[in-house]
C-alpha cells in the first residue's frame, strides 16, 4: 500500500466515523433487517456445525465444512465463492472467499471474517459461533444495497498460528493493493451456559504499527455503539490479540473485532460443545454485529430504489463472449457512464459520456465474473456480469 494513500485513509476514515459516532442513532432501516435475525437458524447452525466433527487442516471434516459453507453461500445467490488454496505442514486447506458489491465505493472493502478450523474438539464455540455468525449475517444482506463492497471471509489454518489469513494478507492484498475500509474480526463469541452472557468484548488496535490505532479506536468505538443499539448487549472496549484481524493489522489496515466476556474454559477442548454455550448469547451477539455492518458498509433503503431513477436498460448478451450491448430506453441520456471491476474490485474498464446504444469490447479481460457499475448522477445500479 503506498504511503501517502494510507495516510489519506486514515485521515478519511476518523473523520468519516468520528461524526457518526458522536451523532450515532437508533436507524430503523437496520433496525427492520436485524429484527429478521433468526435464532432458530443461528441453533440449527450450531448444531450442524458440532456434527460435523474435528475440523483439523488435512481432515475430512474440515473439508466437509468447508463444503457445507460454500453451499450455503450457493443456496442464499452468492456466485462470486472463491477458495483460495494453500498448503503447508498440517495440509492443504482454502480459505473461503464471498464478495459483495457496493454501489458506490465497490472497490473499497469491508472484510467480515472468521476462522472455521478447529482444533482438538468440535470447536462450536471457537469457531463455530464466529462462522454461524457470519453466515446469517450474509443471509440477511444479500439483497440489501451497501455503498462500500463486503467480504465475507472464512480463514482456516487459524489454530495452527494464523496461516490462513496471512496467506490471503501476503497473496492478495499486498500484491492487489486492496482498499479495505475495515476488518471486522469475529472470533469465540458464544458464551458460557450456566453464566450470565450479557457482554460482547470490543477489541481495538492498540500495537505496532501505532500509525493506525487511533482509526481502530474510532472503529471499535462505533462498533461497540452500534452492538449497544441493536442487542441486548453491553461492551467493553479491549485490545486485539492472537486472532485472524493481526495479519491486517501488521499491514497497516483498520481493524476491530468481537469475544465473548465469559471466556469458555472448554476452547480448544473435547468439551467445547453446544450444551456448553449460550446460544441466545450468539444471537444477540448476531444482532448487534449485523447492525454495526450495515452500518460501516452503508446501507440505506433509498439505495435499493436507486434504479428507479435510470430509464429501463438492456446489458446483453449475459454470459457473453466479451461483446456487450447496452441500451437505454430514454432520449434524454446525459452524463452516464459505465465501469468494470473485477471480484478483487479492481477498475478493469470504464466508459463515459453513454449513448443510448452502445458496444462495449471486454475482449481483452480475462475469463470469470464482472460487475458493471451504472452511473448518472446521484444514480447507480450495479449488474452482475460473466465472461466465458
Amino acid at each position: 500500500m503506498r504511503k501517502e494513500y494510507f495516510y489519506i485513509k486514515i485521515i478519511v476514515f476518523i473523520s468519516c466515523f468520528s461524526i457518526t459516532v458522536n451523532a450515532q442513532t437508533y436507524d430503523t432501516f437496520y433496525g427492520s433487517i436485524v429484527d429478521n435475525v433468526s435464532s432458530t437458524n443461528i441453533l440449527n447452525d450450531l448444531t450442524t456445525f458440532e456434527g460435523l466433527g474435528i475440523k483439523e487442516v488435512g481432515t475430512t471434516a474440515l473439508t466437509n465444512t468447508e463444503n457445507w459453507i460454500t453451499a450455503r453461500y450457493q443456496s442464499l445467490g452468492y456466485s462470486d465463492v472463491v477458495l483460495q488454496e494453500f498448503t503447508y505442514s498440517a495440509g492443504t486447506s482454502n480459505n473461503i472467499i464471498v464478495t459483495k458489491i457496493g454501489t458506490t465505493y465497490p472497490n473499497t472493502f469491508l472484510i467480515i471474517d472468521a476462522h472455521y478450523d478447529t482444533i482438538n474438539g468440535t470447536g462450536t464455540n471457537d469457531n463455530g459461533s464466529g462462522t454461524v455468525l457470519i453466515l446469517e449475517m450474509a443471509r440477511l444482506l444479500k439483497d440489501v444495497d451497501t455503498e462500500y463492497s463486503i467480504k465475507f471471509i472464512h480463514f482456516s489454518g487459524e489454530e495452527d498460528g494464523l496461516i490462513g489469513s496471512n496467506y490471503y494478507v501476503d497473496n492478495t492484498v499486498i500484491p492487489n493493493d486492496l482498499d479495505i475500509l475495515l476488518v471486522f474480526n469475529i472470533d469465540e463469541v458464544g458464551g458460557v451456559s450456566g453464566m450470565t452472557n450479557d457482554t460482547i468484548v470490543c477489541e481495538q488496535d492498540e500495537s505496532n504499527p501505532t500509525s493506525n490505532n487511533a482509526a481502530s479506536s474510532t472503529a471499535t468505538n462505533t462498533l461497540a455503539t452500534c452492538i449497544g443499539l441493536y442487542s441486548n448487549l453491553n461492551t467493553e472496549i479491549s485490545n486485539a490479540y492472537a486472532s485472524d484481524y493481526i495479519p491486517f493489522e501488521n499491514n497497516g489496515e483498520i481493524i476491530t473485532g468481537i469475544y465473548e466476556k465469559n471466556e469458555t474454559p472448554h476452547a480448544h477442548t473435547a468439551t467445547d460443545l453446544l450444551v456448553n454455550m449460550d446460544p441466545n448469547y450468539v444471537y444477540e451477539v448476531t444482532k448487534g454485529s449485523l447492525g454495526a455492518a450495515l452500518h460501516f458498509a452503508v446501507s440505506s433503503s433509498s439505495l435499493n430504489v436507486a434504479q428507479n431513477n435510470f430509464a429501463t436498460f438492456k446489458l446483453f448478451p449475459n454470459p457473453t463472449n466479451g461483446i456487450l450491448n447496452l441500451s437505454f430506453d430514454t432520449t434524454k441520456l446525459s452524463d452516464t457512464s459505465i465501469r468494470f471491476y473485477d471480484l478483487l474490485g479492481k477498475l478493469v474498464y470504464e466508459k463515459s459520456n453513454l449513448n443510448n446504444h452502445e458496444s462495449i469490447n471486454l475482449q481483452t479481460l480475462e475469463k470469470g465474473v464482472y460487475f458493471a457499475v451504472i452511473t448518472n448522477g446521484n444514480s447507480r445500479v450495479t449488474k452482475k456480469v460473466i465472461l466465458n
